[in-house]
């Protein structure tokens, strides 16, 4: 029972490894060419042309829940509207790039495409809803302060640069340096933040199919009440959108429906408790009743319209996933694995990089 654990955990490991790699490099090429200016004068307004910007502005940035709260209520701060900076609130954490690389990789191409539209879709609607809402005005500070934004979770001391004790480094020069600190951001910082939750979510993955037999998933209620649990277990639970990926194969494989596996991947990643309560102290009661039912809503609904699609569409789901997991030759799994250890263990990559620092030197 162990071995055939650890040989689930490994092939989840293998499989996503490749797309994680090249996602992370992709989410080091947002950073060093997305500012946060212009992404400030783009989320503006409060009607849907201002909550779908903040919408499709945040997914792809390479943000967790607690990294995207400072940087939304700074934007909110700075004169954003309410829609706007929620939509942004929740699309960022919903998706990136790198999320949608191991969405790829470990369910298929059909379900990172319904992930992708449904944050988007998940993120507008509760965006309008919250837009509705009027009572605290925005404080006259620049940004949250760590202890206020994140209570747990993935912040470190200050959330508000969101640096995991990373010592601040100055602003590059030039497209080389800001690629070259874009690149080290995503393998240092971003990594150290997701690495551990994704090592959990394999584990999680590798023990709900070892354990679970498949016929209780097979005979658990796909509908409307299995839906709306998962929506309301997720909404407090924190993981972020790329570690909710290995668990959310995992139940997918082991015969959850498909529209199940959605609202699980929509619902958890967006939020958690530390952004409800600096939503509450920023925007209001009203806003975070809005803010809560506008998830609830979309998530449950997006996962019976889904299920719906796939049944009228005649989709074999898992096999898909299983497929696009065999295009991925043995040995790029094993190196893209390696790759992501050495600069993923701190030990090793502190190594590596005074190993660097001497042939550099000529030592």
């Amino acid at each position: 029972m162990v071995m055939h654990i650890l040989q689930e955990i490994l092939g989840l490991a293998l499989a996503a490894a490749p797309w994680l790699l090249l996602g992370l490099m992709a989410a080091g090429a947002v950073k060093a060419w997305v500012p946060e200016a212009l992404m400030r004068r783009w989320v503006g307004g409060d009607g849907f042309a201002g909550v779908a910007r903040g919408a499709v502005i945040g997914a792809p940035l390479p943000l967790c829940s607690c990294g995207a709260i400072p940087t939304g209520i700074t934007l909110y701060r700075g004169g954003a509207g309410r829609g706007p900076t929620t939509a942004f609130m929740i699309g960022t954490p919903g998706i990136g790039v790198d999320s949608l690389a191991v969405s790829y990789a470990l369910l298929g191409p059909f379900m990172m495409l319904a992930r992708a539209l449904g944050a988007v879709v998940t993120a507008i609607a509760t965006g309008l809803l919250v837009g509705f809402s009027r009572g605290v005005a925005p404080a006259a500070v620049d940004a949250p302060s760590g202890a206020a934004a994140c209570t747990g979770g993935c912040c470190g001391d200050d959330a508000s640069v969101h640096d995991h004790g990373h010592a601040p480094a100055p602003s590059p020069a030039g497209p080389g340096g800001r690629l070259r600190a874009g690149l080290a951001y995503a393998f240092t910082e971003l990594l150290d933040d997701i690495g551990p939750w994704i090592l959990g979510g394999l584990i999680l993955a590798g023990m709900l199919v070892g354990l679970v037999p498949d016929a209780w998933w097979a005979g658990l209620e796909n509908g409307p009440f299995t839906l709306l649990l998962l929506s309301l277990v997720g909404i407090p639970l924190y993981i972020c959108a790329t570690a909710a990926t290995p668990v959310a194969a995992g139940l997918l494989a082991a015969g959850l429906s498909p529209g199940a596996v959605l609202v699980f991947l929509l619902a958890g990643p967006v939020t958690s408790l530390a952004t409800l309560g600096v939503l509450r102290r920023e925007m209001g009661n009203a806003a975070l009743g809005l803010y809560l039912g506008g998830i609830v809503a979309s998530t449950v609904a997006l996962g019976l319209g889904l299920d719906l699609l796939v049944g009228t569409l005649g989709l074999d789901v898992p096999a898909q996933a299983g497929a696009v997991r065999e295009l991925t030759p043995a040995w790029l799994g094993w190196a893209a694995l390696a790759v992501l250890l050495a600069v993923g263990l701190r030990p090793l990559r502190r190594g590596l990089a005074g190993l660097g620092r001497r042939l550099a030197l000529g030592e």
